[in-house]
């Protein structure tokens, strides 16, 4: 590979169901090139005891070990990092069929618009009503795929070593230097959250935490909130 432009950053903690797919879907983007500048795909693992491991070094460039905590572990995937670009993507979050790297060239960070991947029409509501939100207030969620300059990722320390609410922190932040870049290609993420923990039930526990978040109540005071459903 030559010269590294983008660099996709995955946190993972026991994800083999949904790892070995996520990486297949991103071998294209390795396999181009936009002007000689590659993509690379980082793995960031929390200690997973199933086999996201193993699956994940034979697709990804690197695997490399964190302490438990999605903002640990995306930070250290940055320390890796050799793209100008740092993307951060969930193993459960697919990339837009179509995306191409030459989308982010230029920007300073922002994200995409989001489609849960189930079919009942309240996820159409949901989805709607996120993407509503961050277009109003430029704040994405990890959801959403954050991007953005590893310089300036780095000039603002990364990631708040906070349990939760750390994508909604690192954004507040990023405002202060500049806009979000809002990106036309939609990403597809898993619905298996609201499915699992109930429709309205996981609406109202996320409303309710991120008015708390937003009202001061600490992140590690929701992330023991969050859990414990």
């Amino acid at each position: 590979m030559g010269d590294v432009f983008l660099s996709i950053i995955i946190p993972s903690l026991n994800e083999q169901s949904e790892i070995g797919l996520c990486l297949e879907a991103l071998q294209p983007l390795r396999d181009v090139s936009i002007r000689g500048m590659g993509v690379e795909v980082i793995v960031a693992d929390g200690g997973s005891t199933d086999h996201t491991r193993e699956l994940a070094e034979t697709s990804a460039d690197q695997v490399v070990s964190s302490k438990l905590g999605r903002a640990q572990q995306m930070n250290v995937g940055a320390e890796f990092a050799r793209g100008e670009y740092l993307m951060f993507l969930h193993a459960d979050t697919e990339l837009p069929s179509d995306f191409s790297v030459a989308w982010l060239n230029g920007l300073d960070w922002g994200f995409f618009p989001v489609k849960l991947s189930g079919s009942a029409w309240p996820f159409r509501v949901i989805e709607r009503g996120m993407n509503i939100r961050s277009h109003l207030f430029g704040i994405g969620t990890g959801d959403q795929t954050l991007f953005v300059r590893r310089a300036l990722f780095k000039s603002l320390n990364g990631f708040a070593n906070i349990p939760l609410m750390e994508d909604v922190e690192l954004c507040r932040r990023l405002k202060r230097v500049s806009p979000p870049s809002f990106q036309q290609g939609v990403v597809t993420t898993s619905s298996r959250r609201w499915e699992q923990r109930g429709i309205l039930r996981t609406v109202l526990q996320m409303w309710h935490l991120r008015l708390a978040y937003f009202l001061g109540v600490s992140p590690q005071h929701l992330a023991r909130q969050y859990y414990s459903q």
